[in-house]
């Protein structure tokens, strides 16, 4: 493909390179795309009710119930060959940091160490009563074990994982190095998003209205297409490897 050796050339001139990562990027790891149609996670369910901060105060068992697939997936998940083809520009010294919309945590797992997470992670969990935090990977366990909801040892509360739900905030020192990133960055990619779910989707556009070119590589496209100086379609895990085997062997 053409559109590999312009990626893999622009890749060369950069200094300072910033990927922004979506569902996409996972899926080879067998972490379901929420919005694809088979996908699943959204069949039969109302997002406001299980997946958003109301709901989940409301009845957090609702949030459970439907988050235990998921939470099974994230566990067994590893990094697919879309993952270590950034720690390979990471470690070159060309990839200056990776923000992801992701939960997975997979970007950490395959050894990125600059990583801005936007919508939390399930690395820990925080009692919504008395906010103490606890690690999560315990509680996923004893969650995928009992299926019960879990609870505060010190005051009972319920514990949630520290992932962004509908109606939160994003993370503000994450979003803030996000967007510092972003505007000191001379390339931005981005792999596997729809670019939909704001203000994360705004990333990108900061980063091409302070000069950085960007380039967009998604199975199907985005609303912010026509920002792009280059669409590249195709599977994440596919393309992002031989773009980074490219631009190696040309150094």
């Amino acid at each position: 493909m053409e559109e590999i050796a312009v990626v893999a050339r622009w890749i060369q001139e950069a200094e300072n390179i910033v990927a922004f990562t979506g569902a996409g990027i996972s899926t080879r790891s067998g972490i379901p795309d929420f919005r694809s149609e088979d996908s699943g996670l959204w069949e039969n369910v109302d997002p406001q009710r299980v997946a958003s901060i109301f709901g989940f105060r409301k009845d957090p068992s609702a949030f459970f119930k439907w988050v235990h697939p998921l939470t099974k997936t994230i566990i067994e998940a590893k990094p697919n060959p879309a993952h270590a083809a950034l720690v390979k520009l990471e470690e070159a010294g060309k990839l200056k940091a990776v923000v992801t919309q992701n939960i997975d945590m997979l970007h950490t797992r395959a050894g990125n160490k600059n990583v801005f997470e936007l919508h939390g992670h399930m690395r820990l969990s925080t009692c919504i009563n008395c906010f103490r935090e606890y690690p999560g990977e315990p509680i996923m366990e004893k969650f995928l074990e009992d299926g019960c909801v879990p609870h505060c040892p010190d005051c009972n509360g319920v514990l949630k994982p520290n992932t962004i739900l509908f109606g939160e905030q994003l993370p503000y020192d994450q979003m803030m190095g996000a967007k510092k990133a972003a505007r000191d960055a001379d390339l931005l990619i981005v792999v596997g998003s729809s670019l939909e779910v704001a203000p994360a989707s705004d990333i990108p556009l900061i980063a091409k209205r302070n000069g950085a070119k960007l380039v967009i590589i998604n199975l199907e496209p985005t609303i912010l297409d026509r920002f792009a100086d280059l669409n590249v379609r195709g599977d994440a895990a596919d393309i992002l490897p031989v773009i980074v085997e490219c631009t190696e062997k040309t150094t």
